[in-house]
């Protein structure tokens, strides 16, 4: 696999020379500046694509190039924003970038409520908290219906968290959920994000569906012709956030997803931390049966709890069988080869990691992309990564 890490560009905390010394080769990013909906130019990504590589690397994907909520509602200017995306697509292919991330997620981007859960070695972690997610829905938000979309249980633990929180921790909660984390597509405040939410809730998980799959059949087309493997990332949690359509949360919706384009140019992000997020998605069954459309994997372990918490744990001890996902990866690229296939190795990043050492406290460090919590988590995952490929090559 192609070892690569998440980068924010030149203002990243990270700095490109820091990625090579961790071992990746790839680097994933963006350009954040470009307004989403709007053309990537041509220029501003070989401007980026050389800035890359004058530091030793390679761009292998982008993550991501943003779609516009009227292309996901197919509403107000949805149209350009779908030829927008089209030429962006085409720009870059024209400078040699192929692999392309994105999502289809309503409202929030990848969630969670507490961006300092302190594990027992003292480093932190990112926790998704179920009860004080619905302390926000239903007490703070005050979404209306917000809540028949909970257990009694969960509104009963919510009520009590709310009570115990003091003013400084429901504006951080308030923050943590819709100020938007990174990656996404910007923040909210509670007027802008009632409404929103209205919006999708009225365009249910069909009508979300069906325009996610008209999306496809227009831009899928463009990125065959010119190349580019587009590769879509799940719903991160897996389940839906207030009360919103979620439509790329589980194997059967990754299955539905191919089905809706059949081509080389329609792929899957497998982050084995958004899928994983749910009990009932089998990863490894996810490899065998998607191998083909599988272009690109974030390496993230969860623990999970009853009620839909969960917590990002080291890379190699969660619930989730990394080793298990990794060899089935592995298998999949051997496949690939002796069947003569000419895609490239399969792009992998640790996915977030833990806040520790010096780095807890220090300013301007994105939540969840610490520099050595990943470095630490890559460490880990490449040592399985070499010792499976030298017990396959022994076999």
């Amino acid at each position: 696999m192609k070892e690569t890490w998440r980068w924010f560009g030149p203002k990243d905390t990270v700095t490109l020379s820091n990625i090579r010394q961790a071992g990746a080769t790839g680097i994933v990013t963006s350009l954040h500046h470009i307004p989403t909906g709007e053309v990537w130019p041509l220029e501003e990504i070989r401007a980026r694509k050389a800035e890359i590589e004058a530091a030793g690397l390679e761009w292998s994907v982008i993550e991501s190039i943003p779609l516009h909520n009227d292309i996901k509602t197919r509403t107000g200017d949805y149209q350009r924003h779908i030829a927008n995306y089209q030429q962006s697509l085409r720009n870059v292919a024209e400078a040699g970038v192929y692999d392309v991330c994105y999502n289809f997620m309503p409202v929030v981007d990848w969630t969670r409520t507490n961006l300092s859960y302190t594990l027992p070695n003292h480093s932190q972690a990112l926790r998704f908290e179920m009860s004080d997610f619905a302390a926000y829905d239903v007490y703070i938000l005050q979404r209306d219906g917000a809540e028949q979309d909970y257990q009694p249980e969960v509104l009963e633990r919510a009520r009590a968290r709310l009570e115990a929180m003091s003013a400084q921790e429901k504006e951080l909660l308030e923050k943590n959920i819709i100020a938007g984390l990174p990656g996404g597509e910007g923040s909210y405040d509670r007027e802008g994000i009632r409404a929103a939410i209205a919006e999708f809730i009225a365009l249910g998980d069909e009508g979300m569906r069906a325009n996610l799959f008209a999306f496809l059949r227009e831009v899928v087309p463009v990125a065959e012709e010119v190349g580019v493997r587009l590769a879509i990332h799940p719903d991160d949690p897996p389940f839906s956030l207030f009360g919103l359509p979620r439509v790329v949360s589980t194997q059967d919706d990754a299955r539905a997803l191919l089905a809706a384009a059949k081509s080389p140019a329609n792929g899957l992000t497998l982050c084995a931390g958004s899928y994983g997020a749910r009990g009932d998605n089998d990863l490894v069954s996810m490899v065998h049966e998607f191998g083909d459309n599988i272009y690109f994997v974030h390496l993230r372990n969860i623990k999970r709890e009853a009620d839909g918490s969960f917590y990002e744990s080291d890379h190699l001890d969660g619930d989730n069988d990394m080793v298990g996902l990794i060899d089935a990866l592995l298998s999949e690229e051997r496949r690939r080869k002796s069947s003569g296939s000419s895609l490239p190795p399969i792009a992998m990043r640790p996915d977030h990691g833990h806040l520790m050492g010096d780095e807890i406290g220090k300013a301007g460090i994105n939540p969840g992309y610490s520099y050595a919590g990943r470095m630490r988590g890559l460490a880990e995952l490449r040592g399985v990564i070499h010792t499976l490929e030298a017990l396959a090559q022994r076999a």
